[in-house]
């Protein structure tokens, strides 16, 4: 991880480069804001540590421009001599926290090995939608508040594509919302289990297992004994699991203390067209258009309709209809059932015949991977036997098409459940 400071006093300067040496940080360190500018425009930074008082500009307006050129880089400002409106100007800015000069430099490395944390395993985003105006999510949010409340390992059934790793989301935002979080689809645990420096850097956050039914058995005692192990009982645990699948003996009194149910959209139709407007105003968003309106046939039809692929078949359905309807109205979805939808994609920018045969595959390469994945119900083994691909080979392509590979599903990002 790229680390950079920026500080004008050569002997301070040094001292904490130093102090970093042999660190998981490669640090790059900067006299004067123009040059630290330089740096963030050639590459990716992670963290940025800055002083207040700076020749030429701020280290409050470095901090502006800095998170323009990359909006996810963490910040720390230091300063002898700031007033507390510049501690909140720069929170404002998007800093993560501030440190009075002269400082410890255990501090210093301290908020480091936090911030590196976060940087590998970000929280889930505080503001992700929550659409629970049916009983059964009513139910599930109450469950979730209660099981905020303890540090025990929690289990999260439901059907494949029905919210359950928005519902761990959900979980660790109502424990931690500020420690890092981290989803791991089971199908990609080994014999070897979890990575040990995966737990070092997930401690006092939280930990998502997405898709047990697809654990082999060889990974499930690996998997059992990290949650023992110390750097496993420094965090939080959740599972993911279809609603008729059994855990491994291994985990069977491990990871099943308790037991959270997510229900199918079929049984959530309060929540339905809710959830349907928040996809068309993300969709309508990334096509650079309003979104259009549903009128009383189009909802009819969703509610109408049983949703046996939950809310990631919705999302299909929004998504296919967007691209084929610039109406700003929505009267109908005429390829609502999974066999009957047409493979619809979007005209390709203008430029050469292979440039723009490039792009048609890539789009149409999504289309066929989410058609697979709705088919197979989710499951990432049945979809890669369907296909005739490998597991690895089946997972990198859902990445490259940047799929979520959690509980085997697509789900849309910041709507689910």
């Amino acid at each position: 991880m790229r680390l950079l400071l920026v500080e004008d006093k050569d002997s301070f300067r040094r001292l904490l480069a130093q102090a970093l040496e042999g660190s998981a940080w490669t640090v790059e360190a900067a006299a004067d804001p123009l040059e630290a500018l330089s740096l963030l425009e050639a590459g990716p930074v992670q963290v940025m540590v800055t002083d207040l008082r700076l020749p030429g500009m701020s280290g409050l307006e470095l901090i502006r421009r800095a998170r323009q050129l990359q909006p996810s880089l963490r910040v720390v400002l230091m300063s002898a001599f700031a007033e507390p409106r510049d501690i909140v100007e720069a929170m404002r800015l998007g800093a993560d926290d501030f440190l009075a000069k002269p400082f410890d430099l255990d501090a210093f490395l301290a908020l480091l090995d936090r911030l590196g944390a976060l940087v590998g395993a970000p929280p889930p985003d505080p503001t992700e939608p929550w659409v629970a105006h049916s009983g059964p999510m009513k139910a599930l949010d109450k469950a979730l508040g209660k099981a905020a409340s303890t540090t025990l390992p929690v289990l999260i059934r439901g059907d494949q594509g029905s919210g359950r790793a928005r519902s761990a989301r959900r979980l660790h935002t109502l424990r931690n919302p500020a420690l890092p979080y981290r989803s791991l689809p089971a199908s990609e645990l080994g014999p070897a289990g979890p990575e040990p420096g995966l737990l070092e850097l997930l401690r006092g956050g939280s930990l998502y297992v997405a898709g047990l039914e697809q654990l082999s058995p060889q990974a499930a005692g690996p998997l059992a004994q990290a949650m023992t192990s110390p750097a496993g009982q420094a965090l939080t645990w959740m599972g993911g699991m279809a609603s008729d699948a059994a855990l491994p003996p291994e985990l069977a009194h491990r990871l099943d203390a308790l037991e959270l149910r997510v229900p199918p959209l079929r049984d959530r139709r309060e929540d339905i067209l809710a959830l349907a407007r928040l996809l068309l105003e993300r969709g309508a968003r990334r096509l650079g258009r309003t979104a259009p309106w549903l009128e009383r046939a189009a909802e009819r039809q969703l509610l109408d309709h049983r949703w046996p692929g939950n809310v990631m078949e919705l999302e299909e359905v929004v998504e296919r209809t967007l691209l084929t309807s610039p109406s700003p109205a929505i009267r109908g979805f005429p390829d609502l059932g999974l066999e009957s939808r047409p493979l619809c994609l979007a005209w390709p920018e203008a430029g050469s015949l292979e440039g723009m045969l490039r792009a048609v595959a890539h789009s149409a390469e999504r289309d066929l991977l989410q058609r697979a994945l709705l088919q197979a119900r989710g499951s990432l083994p049945r979809t890669a036997e369907h296909l005739g691909v490998s597991l690895r080979v089946l997972t990198q392509r859902l990445r490259d098409q940047g799929i979520p590979l959690e509980d085997g599903s697509s789900p849309p990002t910041g709507m689910t459940p």
